[in-house]
């Protein structure tokens, strides 16, 4: 269950921090702050939609689930980005489960300010537009990566995802989750972190992964991971600012 935390500084999230100054400034008041745990759910597929959420810390996964209850990770969601996409085109109740997968802080306003907020051609509308496409492109990016590259190499694409939404170089991920998100068993994941670890790239302990050796991870990632970082950096571009 979230609790309430300390305020974490707006430009804490990218998107928010990108904003002109007065809309900066006239969207703080909208904003509360709240303290996402490990596992949490902010979002259930079929769920009206209460909240729209800028990540401060805290790493969130789109999970599409399958009759069976096997779940895979479609998309993730950080500093770099926001939850409430479907709002923005108009939609009214989320189209997959989202959850919390490093718990952190974050920024939320309820679903009614943030439609408010971006009626007509605002700010913050703009630049979450940006982000939407930007994201699009990152989704895709996965499902080709999820059919054509090896486990070894999905693997470190993800965990550099997810060492660019935190702070520091250790955060917390049991085998279980990571297999989960990656769509295969724990005995895989299990084989593939050892021999990272053996490497000399990570750290894995207990749940606890520590990165080692960043550029030995990418070099071991898939050529997806440069792919996604090269969509996410184009929304930080200075001619793409200018709203």
């Amino acid at each position: 269950m979230s609790a309430t935390a300390n305020r974490p500084d707006i430009c804490a999230n990218y998107l928010l921090a990108d904003l002109p100054a007065q809309a900066s400034h006239a969207l703080e008041s909208q904003l509360s702050p709240v303290h996402l745990f490990r596992k949490e759910v902010v979002g259930e597929r079929g769920q009206e939609a209460a909240y729209v959420y800028f990540p401060c810390g805290a790493v969130l996964s789109v999970l599409a689930y399958m009759d069976s209850g096997a779940a895979v990770e479609v998309g993730t969601i950080g500093k770099e980005g926001f939850f409430g996409l479907e709002l923005l085109i108009g939609g009214t109740h989320w189209t997959e489960t989202t959850v919390c997968q490093v718990e952190g802080d974050s920024l939320r306003m309820t679903a009614k300010a943030f439609l408010e907020v971006v009626a007509g051609e605002t700010p913050l509308r703009r630049i979450t537009q940006r982000y939407l496409i930007a994201y699009l492109a990152t989704v895709s990016q996965s499902v080709a990566c999820n059919r054509l590259h090896t486990i070894e190499e999905r693997f470190a694409r993800w965990i550099l995802m997810t060492h660019d939404r935190v702070d520091g170089d250790r955060f917390f991920l049991t085998q279980e989750y990571i297999a989960d998100m990656l769509g295969t068993h724990r005995p895989s994941v299990s084989l593939v972190a050892g021999a990272f670890q053996h490497a000399g790239i990570i750290k894995y302990n207990r749940g606890w992964m520590t990165i080692l050796n960043r550029a030995g991870l990418e070099e071991a990632s898939c050529e997806c991971y440069q792919v996604d970082k090269s969509h996410l950096a184009k929304l930080r571009e200075p001619d793409m600012l200018a709203v």
